[in-house]
């Protein structure tokens, strides 16, 4: 069946196409007035970062991360994201919100806190997973920051594309689905980076290499940029994980998926044994395999499900099957006051929606590594009108212009349905102005963003004025979805669930590791 004829079996239901999940994760980090990383704890006005639903910690004290809950409705999203940053803005002490994924600049990685969640077995345990990727990664690179894209079809669209099926049948055509899915996503998903790519330019202190440094060009004091870069983020120099590049994790059906990913849990690390796992009486990471835990698999876009209390996230997948997939590769969108704007959500329910409808055959080892190929052209050249990207294993490219131009005809499909099945027309209209961003390069963020950061001198002045900005406008509007009580409520919550998970603890801290990962083989050691 092709992707028109797909389209048009799920749109006769409207449900199918106006019911779309979608979730938001945005990370930030807290910055001082002289532009450096805040050294405060996590504010008590905020609540508990182990347990508000809203707002919580990654890597360190510093770095928050917002979530929204699954939404249907676009500008609901957008609204929960803005009131969540402008009731943590309120009561962060005057700091304000660095507005890009790479971080501004930090002196000594050491004063970088780990993110700390309390006394209870699972607060330790998030703290010692963050200690192992400091020892790992090294701190600065765990405070680059980006969006998560949460999303989901409703149970109509399955309907529409599937029939009747049993609960077991229907469970496994939504696994294969989604990871139809992800096959097309590592195919096309340049496309995001190219459009929205925020980080052409970075610090002069992420890059170690001379040589390497040599082949930017510098403006300001220290700012180094590519001229044609989008998602340095995304780059070998931002968010990457080297020790992660031999590992055979295939997307061509979830069993494949979970047996790669389990052999990385349960793979040991030359690199990260020599770390030590306890040094000195001191813990320095949850265990040396190449993977402590699920999370630390690096990946552009994952397979989810909600887990069940005290249940792994592959257990889940392999529990219940896919519910819902995650997009990790959006930059932080240095113009919008909370990262993200109503053109990219609408872009990305246009772009996924076209991904599961369109065929997408297994993909070998070989695809694999062309398609992760073309991703790297496009963070670090795609702005290159010549740029050419491969169409396959035989050598065979296309224009990036070109390609993209044949995925928006086909997206433009998708728009005009939507939107007849809206009533309106806003799908089109993020086609239409994103499709002029296909032909002309400098449209996208990242050349709007390297213009302003070559006029402003460097990085810092540009953050300077957007956290500025961003942080004026969030506090003169009203809240548009919950209000100021509701946020207090859940902040003085929180507290209240911390304390009672601190006090349900039964077991030590060497018996809670031990149990955690007694399916893996690994040597907890015991501290007493």
């Amino acid at each position: 069946m092709t992707f028109s004829e797909r389209l048009q079996q799920v749109a006769n239901n409207p449900e199918a196409l106006t019911q779309l999940g979608r979730g938001l994760e945005r990370e930030s980090l807290r910055i001082t007035e002289d532009l450096k990383v805040s050294s405060l704890p996590h504010p008590n006005a905020l609540g508990s970062a182990l347990t508000n639903k809203w707002i919580t910690t990654d890597f360190a004290e510093s770095l928050l991360e917002f979530i929204t809950p699954v939404s249907r409705d676009v500008d609901d999203l957008l609204a929960q994201l803005d009131d969540i940053h402008k009731f943590s803005l309120s009561h962060m002490a005057g700091e304000r919100l660095w507005p890009m994924s790479m971080p501004c600049f930090v002196g000594d990685q050491d004063e970088i806190e780990l993110a700390q969640y309390g006394s209870s077995n699972t607060g330790r345990m998030k703290t010692l997973y963050r200690e192992g990727l400091k020892r790992r990664y090294g701190s600065v690179m765990q405070i680059i920051s980006g969006v998560h894209f949460n999303f989901s079809f409703p149970d109509a669209f399955w309907d529409g594309l599937f029939g009747e099926q049993t609960e077991l049948q229907r469970q496994d055509s939504v696994s294969d689905a989604y990871f139809a899915l992800i096959r097309n996503y590592y195919r096309f998903g340049w496309l995001i980076p190219y459009l929205f790519g925020s980080s052409p330019a970075l610090c002069g202190s992420f890059i170690q290499n001379e040589v390497l440094k040599a082949s930017f060009e510098k403006v300001g004091k220290g700012t180094y940029f590519l001229e044609n870069a989008t998602a340095l983020r995304l780059s070998d120099l931002g968010y990457t994980n080297n020790a992660q590049s031999s590992l055979k994790i295939g997307f061509n059906s979830i069993e494949q998926y979970l047996t790669g990913l389990n052999s990385a849990i349960h793979t040991p690390s030359a690199e990260f044994s020599k770390l030590g796992v306890v040094v000195d009486g001191k813990r320095q990471q949850l265990n040396s395999n190449v993977l402590q835990i699920e999370n630390e698999l690096y990946a552009p876009i994952r397979p989810k499900r909600v887990a069940k209390s005290g249940e792994k996230p592959s257990e889940a997948l392999k529990r219940a099957g896919v519910e819902y997939i995650e997009v990790r590769s959006l930059d932080v969108n240095p113009f919008s006051p909370i990262g993200i704007d109503e053109d990219q959500v609408r872009f990305l329910d246009l772009f996924l929606t076209w991904a599961i409808l369109t065929p997408s055959p297994e993909m070998t080892d070989c695809e694999l590594a062309c398609w992760r190929d073309n991703w790297n052209k496009v963070v670090v050249d795609g702005r290159n009108p010549q740029l050419e990207l491969k169409i396959g294993c035989d050598g065979e490219e296309l224009l990036l212009k070109t390609w993209g131009q044949r995925v928006f005809a086909e997206l433009e499909q998708v728009a005009i349905t939507m939107d007849k099945l809206h009533g309106d027309s806003k799908y089109q209209q993020t086609c239409q102005r994103l499709l002029s961003w296909i032909n002309d390069p400098q449209l996208t963020f990242s050349a709007k963003l390297l213009e302003q950061i070559k006029a402003y001198q460097g990085i810092s002045a540009v953050g300077d004025h957007y956290a500025t900005e961003h942080a004026k406008q969030l506090a003169q509007q009203d809240f548009r979805f919950y209000d100021q009580a509701t946020f207090e409520q859940e902040a003085a919550a929180s507290v209240i669930k911390q304390r009672q998970i601190e006090q349900s603890d039964t077991l030590s801290f060497d018996d809670f590791l031990a149990d955690y990962f007694a399916d893996v083989d690994v040597e907890i050691p015991t501290l007493g």
